[in-house]
């Protein structure tokens, strides 16, 4: 078309907005960008535009807790530990016991031995209460007392409320030079009623081994028959403070040192209740003290209830005697029932 028509529509080509032009928010016409063609030859066809490849950037090192590393927080606490001990800044209970000492030194030393070397399996912790005195009655083995301490640390590692074990130990035991005064600061006191009884009335744990010497000491063909348990004076003691009785069954401390002789001359010497001789001592010296590592079994039973009793029924001789021979029975068909569950004397 010519004329008016043409002419409007020759302005309306260049106009904003027309067919012929490109707009952008303020109106503005956007200039095109022509590339300019080097001497490189032909212009390469544009390509799809790539992703920024991320720049590697050094990572700040990770600040430090306020406590600093581990190993400076072990050291203080060691060093804090040793300056309370030189200090004499720890306490200690009226029989001795040195609750931080035996959780810092004793039981660390013996958990290898409790893990590693005799490998315990303890049943029937539920047993124990969590609070609260009781009175437990274990079967006494094996020459040296180590069923004692590893009974400790059974009841320490294995029970919910990591109690400590108050054990009651024979007059021979504290007129020893170091292990005496060890024995002490680790829990245990003299096998008395009146021990035993304050410390079940003041809510612990104690610990007994009625056979004595007769048990430890006897020798390797009577393993696992039960001695006599005396007159029963734990069971008084238990009827006073009204605690319950644990029966404890103790398989595999038999045969760490199997005892084939005794040299009573020697005993007499040294005072002592026995001079045991076994297939490793005195044959090899101090080597024969190492114990052979036989798979333990700890069990600890049902209690025995005697909060139904008076304090005035400690005095009946009968009763006594009869709860006497029934703990004495329990742990002696326990200890059968867990050899007769036993394949073998080092594995299990």
């Amino acid at each position: 078309m010519t004329g008016r028509d043409g002419g409007m529509r020759a302005r309306e080509q260049g106009r904003p907005g027309g067919r012929g032009g490109t707009t952008k928010g303020d109106g503005m016409a956007e200039a095109r960008v022509i590339p300019i063609r080097g001497n490189r030859g032909p212009a390469r066809p544009a390509r799809a535009e790539e992703p920024a490849r991320p720049v590697p950037v050094a990572s700040a090192p990770e600040p430090e807790d306020d406590e600093g590393p581990a190993w400076e927080a072990a050291l203080e606490q060691v060093l804090e530990f040793l300056r309370r001990r030189l200090a004499g800044d720890y306490p200690i209970d009226e029989f001795g016991f040195d609750r931080e000492l035996t959780d810092a030194m004793v039981l660390p030393a013996l958990r290898p031995l409790y893990k590693r070397w005799f490998r315990v399996e303890t049943i029937g912790t539920h047993h124990i209460p969590e609070t609260g005195g009781a009175l437990i009655v274990a079967n006494h083995s094996g020459t040296l007392p180590l069923d004692a301490v590893m009974t400790t640390v059974a009841v320490h590692d294995d029970h919910p409320s990591h109690r400590h074990l108050r054990l009651l130990g024979a007059d021979l035991m504290f007129t020893m030079p170091v292990s005496g005064s060890l024995a002490r600061k680790a829990g245990a006191t003299l096998a008395c009623n009146p021990d035993a009884e304050r410390l079940m009335t003041s809510g612990e744990l104690v610990g007994v081994f009625p056979e004595g010497f007769k048990g430890i000491g006897k020798p390797f063909r009577d393993r696992y028959k039960l001695q006599r348990f005396g007159r029963g004076g734990f069971v008084s003691a238990a009827l006073r403070t009204g605690v319950p009785i644990i029966p404890c069954s103790i398989v595999g401390a038999e045969e760490i040192y199997p005892k084939i002789g005794d040299l009573a001359p020697l005993a007499r010497l040294f005072g002592a209740p026995y001079f045991p001789v076994t297939p490793t001592f005195p044959l090899l010296g101090p080597a024969g003290l190492i114990p052979l590592p036989s798979k333990w079994y700890i069990e600890f039973g049902e209690p025995i209830r005697t909060d139904d009793h008076t304090p005035a029924d400690a005095d009946d001789p009968m009763l006594v005697f009869n709860l006497t021979d029934q703990v004495r029975e329990t742990i002696q068909h326990t200890l059968y029932r867990l050899l007769s569950q036993r394949r073998n004397v080092f594995l299990g």
